[in-house]
């Protein structure tokens, strides 16, 4: 009897002990200890919903649980265990106690629950933290289907969810307790809104929302290119758009289906038309411009069939869900597992010790994946996958179409570019390709590949482990994949050299000490072109310009090149920044407002990115970098030191007669039309809160007037002292790596202030577009 006594207690399962507050702790106990303790600790709940009979699944509780025995309850609920996950452990659940085995895609998480109860006279404490997930089925999955677990499970029944809700209110004795008017409620408040939506007043809403991007034709003229460089630009196109789908998959594992969903029924009704018009502005059903927030639910996704994740029953098809996403955007996109925690990838970076895993670790180019067969997976078996195999299908076809280009075009530089990408693409090594990049030379200008980082939000600033910086961590972060295909502009690129020529003078007059000033600024080499397509991560607000290559490899040895897309940049002064202008701008100084102006501080915005500090010494000796020491508070300052510091270098530009003095007024006019443009991305994105920054320092410096028109006029006698000591401010906290400075800089100035937030509501009440929504006529009788 003892040693039945022990090998039941050898076989518990053991949970992690959390604090009261979800922290977690080094502290793992047996399910029993920990209930009679009452610590707290984690759970899983999973609802299966029928959508067509809107009903759940009710499981009745076997008679030997130890908490309300032979009482209806959740579908499927269980521990999470000390050394698993929250996904893994509804997904393990369902199988073992309704037999019922579904991928990850079926699972949303909807929201967590705090359950403090005490049971059976104090002897069973319950404090648990409960991940609620939901199933959405199309019709209910016939009682014989399911497989149950007679320890857990006695009986199964499906109930309408409006006599659930009824039940529960009035406490009915054969169910398990949940207060709906609680937190508990969430469940049937999700379920109410999805299915008793009001179709006009969404259709309205997203209407509006879709009103906010200007839609715009972009387009330039071929008369400069060969015969045969428009011949391969068939095939760059369609390389272009092979980054499409890549990106797709990189921002949700099941967007994909959601987009071909939602494209293959955008013609059923004006509503559904509508979602498909805004996932296509965001490529995803999170809208940019509104924090991420979820525009869709997973209602409106796509429904997938499963016929073996039951029970085989007699005439019956099989399972069929809604592929679901979460009404958050994961902060790691598809780049890791959708369940993995920071801590589970500290661990696991600790074990790699090969100079190849760490390499393969701590690039841009791979993701991290874990075997997805049930049961049990657990922190080991994480393992890094290279881009050119995740992706290798669609990376192959890209290759073969850039290969076919490379061999057509008579542009030398061009067909080293587009060889070596299209290598790069199944070899994963992207420097050659790179350098390719920085040095072309071609009518032709192309950019194609993985770049920008700023999806991956879950490694993207300095993570701590154990008392001290994660080396791995801190690197791994993911690039997605782009593409920028356009005609460049000679006369424009030739005008913008004065600027790479000139970046180390103004490094040497940088209003900052001179201890902290660069003796050696790599110019970027600047191409200005007219975009006829993009493609993959170029979602919500479109970019003006891109600095590029990220390779620190690269950055260090040959700088960087920067790209700008005046068509772009043409199309937003136009529908948004006149507009903007003529609300809020003071009347006597809205003839200052020019595309010049505007223009010219794009230019200079990115060139500044180039100069100021970057490697830095800290106060300790150690050496160190901006990026690394302001860790989350990073971006905004940067954006902001880039855009106030660029204004400061078109003063001094002008008063060493570099530019014209005619550029002067117009210059600090169109700035001020352009923080309102800025801060209208929200502040939660790195150049809004950095807008918000500057509108607020030069407002309480008094160069920014607020009038009694509810405009905002400039001070031109006070602009330049103000927009000098901002810039001295910035650069100097970035110099000496200051996070507390920084942190409380944009604690006090990175806020919408009251002039502010009066022209954001009088550009929404006159709906002044935010953005604008390219199409792209060449590209598209192409792809046609």
């Amino acid at each position: 009897m003892q040693d039945q006594d022990q090998n039941q207690e050898i076989e518990e399962e053991y949970l992690r002990v959390y604090t009261k507050t979800r922290e977690k702790t080094p502290m793992a106990k047996p399910r029993s200890h920990v209930h009679r303790d009452g610590d707290y600790h984690c759970a899983v709940h999973v609802w299966i919903f029928a959508e067509r009979t809107q009903e759940f699944l009710l499981q009745r509780r076997a008679s030997c649980k130890e908490s309300f025995p032979d009482l209806w309850d959740i579908s499927s609920a269980g521990h999470i265990a000390a050394e698993e996950y929250s996904l893994r452990t509804a997904r393990r659940e369902l199988q073992e106690e309704l037999g019922v085995t579904l991928p990850k895609d079926a699972f949303e998480l909807i929201f967590v629950f705090l359950q403090e109860c005490v049971l059976n006279d104090g002897k069973y404490i319950n404090n648990e933290f409960n991940d609620v997930y939901l199933v959405t089925t199309l019709d209910p999955i016939p009682l014989e289907a399911f497989t149950l677990q007679e320890t857990e499970v006695s009986a199964v029944k499906y109930i309408s969810y409006e006599e659930y809700k009824r039940l529960l209110a009035k406490q009915d004795s054969d169910y398990v307790p949940y207060d709906v008017n609680g937190q508990y409620g969430q469940l049937f408040d999700i379920i109410e809104k999805r299915y008793k939506e009001n179709t006009v007043s969404r259709t309205l809403t997203l209407q509006k929302q879709i009103n906010r991007y200007a839609p715009v034709s972009l387009s330039s003229e071929l008369a400069g290119l060969t015969d045969s460089d428009k011949e391969a630009l068939v095939f760059i196109v369609k390389a272009a758009n092979v980054m499409d789908e890549i990106f797709s998959i990189q921002e949700w594992y099941s967007n994909p289906p959601l987009r071909d969903w939602l494209k293959e029924h955008a013609e059923t009704s004006e509503l559904n038309k509508l979602k498909w018009s805004y996932y296509q502005i965001n490529k995803s059903p999170w809208s940019s411009l509104d924090e991420d927030e979820a525009f869709l639910t997973t209602a409106d996704s796509a429904i997938r069939l499963l016929s073996k994740a039951t029970r085989t029953v007699r005439d019956w098809k099989g399972l069929e869900y809604r592929a679901a996403f979460p009404s958050k955007k994961p902060p790691g996109a598809n780049f890791y597992p959708p369940d993995m925690e920071k801590e589970e990838f500290e661990l696991w970076t600790e074990s790699l010790f090969s100079d190849e895993q760490r390499k393969e670790a701590t690039g841009f180019f791979s993701v991290i994946r874990q075997p997805d067969e049930l049961p049990d997976r657990f922190i080991d078996d994480l393992f890094i996958v290279p881009y050119s195999k995740e992706y290798e299908s669609l990376l192959a076809k890209a290759a073969d179409l850039l290969h076919k280009a490379g061999d057509i075009s008579n542009s030398p530089s061009l067909k080293r570019l587009l060889h070596s990408k299209a290598d790069a693409f199944l070899s994963n090594d992207y420097y050659d390709s790179d350098i390719a990049w920085m040095e072309l030379d071609s009518k032709l200008d192309v950019t194609i590949g993985p770049y920008e980082t700023y999806e991956d939000k879950l490694f993207g600033y300095k993570p701590e482990l154990n008392g001290r910086i994660s080396v791995i961590a801190l690197q791994f972060v993911q690039a997605t994949f782009e593409a920028y295909i356009g005609i460049r502009d000679d006369e424009a690129t030739a005008q913008l050299k004065l600027f790479g020529d000139n970046l180390q003078l103004l490094e040497q007059n940088l209003p900052m000490d001179n201890a902290y000033k660069s003796e050696d600024v790599n110019a970027a080499p600047i191409r200005v072109i007219q975009l006829i397509y993009n493609a993959g991560d170029v979602k919500g607000p479109q970019t003006l310009a891109f600095n590029l290559p990220n390779d620190e490899r690269i950055v260090k040895d040959r700088g960087t090149s920067m790209v700008m897309l005046k068509n772009v940049s043409e199309a937003k002064f136009k529908h948004i920044l006149l507009p903007i202008a003529a609300a809020c701008v003071a009347m006597e100084q809205q003839e200052y407002v020019d595309f010049e102006s505007f223009f010219t501080h794009t230019i200079c915005h990115e060139c500044c990115h180039g100069i100021g500090p970057h490697t830095i010494t800290l106060p300790d000796g150690k050496s160190s970098t901006v990026r690394l020491e302001l860790q989350e508070f990073y971006s905004a300052l940067e954006e902001a030191k880039a855009d106030i510091v660029g204004l400061w270098a078109l003063r001094f530009l002008i008063s060493q007669d570099l530019l014209s003095e005619s550029l002067l007024k117009s210059m600090y006019v169109s700035f001020l039309a352009g923080c309102f443009r800025s801060v209208r991305f929200g502040l939660k994105e790195a150049h809004g809160k950095g807008q918000a920054l500057q509108f607020n320092w030069l407002y309480e410096k008094g160069a920014f007037v607020w009038d009694s028109e509810d405009t905002v006029s400039v001070d031109f006698t006070k602009i330049e002292e103000a927009v000098e000591s901002l810039s001295r401010e910035i650069l100097t906290i970035q110099a000496k790596g200051d996070k507390e400075a920084a942190g409380l800089l944009l604690q006090k100035y990175g806020v919408l202030t009251e002039p502010l937030n009066v022209a954001l509501k009088r550009l929404e009440h006159i709906q002044v577009p935010v953005d604008v929504a390219p199409t792209f006529p060449i590209a598209n009788k192409i792809l046609q």
